[in-house]
């Protein structure tokens, strides 16, 4: 959850985005994006805040006009996966904003006011900023309606990866990509394979670090991230990379691999032994309001919600108002008591909330499909994993690699059937 917090936190900086009638009417277009517009404004802040969390690899930074470029891309892509979400009635509303909010600030160690302050210093409305993580979160449900729908993981590739388990090892990873156009032809191809074996050749001689290369050469989403993949167990990186990765020496690297995006370069940049056995549990407390079908209704329910929170913060016993006031039937005869659960057992929306409070800590008030919940963490503790569980988490793992495959994919597919005009400097011209 702390990684989550903070990748929203950081995704809403960078973006930044505001749409054309948020802003002064005289703002340059940098690209028209289907109906919509990304302002020169908004790719100027996110090109510094790129710039500022680099300040001391100013030499590792591609050209200006390059960065620009890629940025452009990511607020592209970014405009492009709310507008779908939008599209297919995702919404997020006030009241989960606020606690997402909340959360990101009680994450940073302060208070939303000095959350505000922060991004007003660093030159961020705090307006700009809510409208900018309400996309990122409408984003990240689409992703996950994506998961539900187009990702299954059998029980042979459960099997399959159990047996080429080495315990809780997890190694960081770091790629560079290439992308190859679907129906490339054979001189595309061509092209691309010359590419990153220069790419390679620069990092092979020390002329160029590989996060740099990523950032300046990568076509991945995560290319300003250096390319980071983050920490992976032995199941949830591609097979054709896996035999290899336990065999190499941290800042090695492996490739070109041509694969169905397109040259891929692998980089080990660390190993860890994260314990393979144990698992968080949390023990907590909720009391749910129901909600209606209809907007009054829900408004009233989280109305209730709010005021039973206010109650409880004012000092009234959590079990107390849980056992007289939860909707709850099969826990509010215990206080709301849901027992010890995992964080995703009652779903990511239930477990998002639960996850950073410290124990004894009350959420704010938020919704659910069921309806308006409020929670109190009591306790949290590692516990050994057993059998199912541990086939649970290596079903996880392959189905979020899966997702990764075809997300990216997704965003290849989006990026390519939309209509973007692109009217800045060097990089202007029509991509339709």
């Amino acid at each position: 959850m702390k990684k989550l917090l903070l990748s929203l936190l950081a995704a809403a900086l960078l973006c930044g985005t505001v749409h054309a009638q948020q802003v002064q009417p005289l703002d340059e277009i940098a690209a028209i994006v289907d109906e919509d517009v990304i302002l020169r404004s908004e790719l100027d802040r996110a090109v510094g805040n790129i710039l500022a969390q680099f300040a001391d690899q100013t030499d590792q930074m591609p050209p200006l006009p390059i960065l620009q470029r890629q940025v452009l891309e990511r607020l592209i892509l970014m405009r492009l996966q709310s507008e779908r979400a939008s599209a297919t009635g995702i919404r997020v509303d006030d009241a989960e904003l606020d606690a997402t909010i909340g959360a990101i600030a009680q994450q940073n160690g302060g208070s939303v006011d000095q959350l505000r302050m922060q991004l007003e210093a660093d030159g961020m409305t705090f307006s700009d900023f809510r409208s900018s993580l309400r996309e990122e979160l409408m984003t990240q449900r689409l992703r996950q309606r994506f998961a539900q729908t187009r990702i299954v993981v059998s029980e042979g590739e459960v099997d399959a990866a159990l047996r080429s388990q080495d315990g809780g090892t997890q190694y960081r990873l770091a790629h560079i990509l290439v992308a190859v156009p679907d129906g490339a032809t054979p001189e595309q191809i061509n092209v691309a394979r010359e590419k990153v074996e220069g790419i390679l050749g620069l990092i092979e001689r020390n002329d160029m670090e590989f996060a740099a290369a990523a950032v300046r050469y990568s076509d991945s989403p995560n290319a300003l991230e250096g390319g980071d993949l983050g920490w992976r167990r032995i199941d949830e990186i591609p097979a054709a990379f896996g035999t290899a990765v336990p065999t190499m020496q941290p800042g090695g690297v492996l490739g070109p691999f041509h694969g169905p995006s397109g040259f891929q370069l692998l980089q080990l940049v660390d190993v860890r032994d994260a314990g393979g056995n144990a698992v968080t549990q949390y023990n907590a407390r909720h009391i749910l309001i129901r909600a209606g079908q209809d907007a009054a209704q829900d408004a009233e329910a989280r109305s209730r919600a709010e005021a039973l929170r206010a109650r409880i913060v004012a000092g009234e016993d959590f079990a107390a108002v849980a056992a007289q006031e939860s909707e709850d039937q099969s826990t509010s005869a215990n206080g709301g008591d849901l027992g010890w659960f995992t964080e995703d057992q009652f779903g990511p929306e239930f477990g998002s909330q639960v996850a950073p409070l410290d124990d004894g800590g009350v959420s704010q008030a938020f919704r659910t499909q069921a309806g308006w919940h409020v929670v109190q963490r009591v306790a949290s503790r590692q516990a050994e994993v057993d059998d199912e569980d541990r086939r649970n988490l290596i079903r996880e793992s392959i189905g979020q690699r899966k997702l990764e495959d075809e997300w990216n994919r997704f965003q290849r597919e989006l990026r390519s059937e939309a209509y973007v005009d692109i009217r800045i400097g060097d990089v202007a011209g029509i991509d339709d």
